[in-house]
């Protein structure tokens, strides 16, 4: 199973999908198009507290976390 986590103003939000289910994939790759489209950063989990940006959609990541940009002011 694979995680996308989607940080926000109340916490995050988990989608889970299974990468051998072909509908399951296409929606988790429009979400992730979607998102990175409005300025999210997509990073993979690669170990214990790490991290790797990514900049398209792998559907054998285990686990991707996409935070919203950030707004100085």
């Amino acid at each position: 199973m694979a995680t996308q986590i989607v940080m926000d103003h109340s916490g995050d939000s988990r989608f889970e999908f299974d990468p051998a289910d072909k509908a399951a994939v296409a929606e988790a790759m429009g979400r992730f198009n979607e998102l990175t489209e409005l300025g999210y950063t997509a990073a993979e989990r690669t170990g214990p507290g790490t991290l790797r940006k990514v900049t398209a959609f792998d559907p054998t990541a285990a686990e991707v976390l996409f935070m919203p940009r950030l707004a100085g002011g």
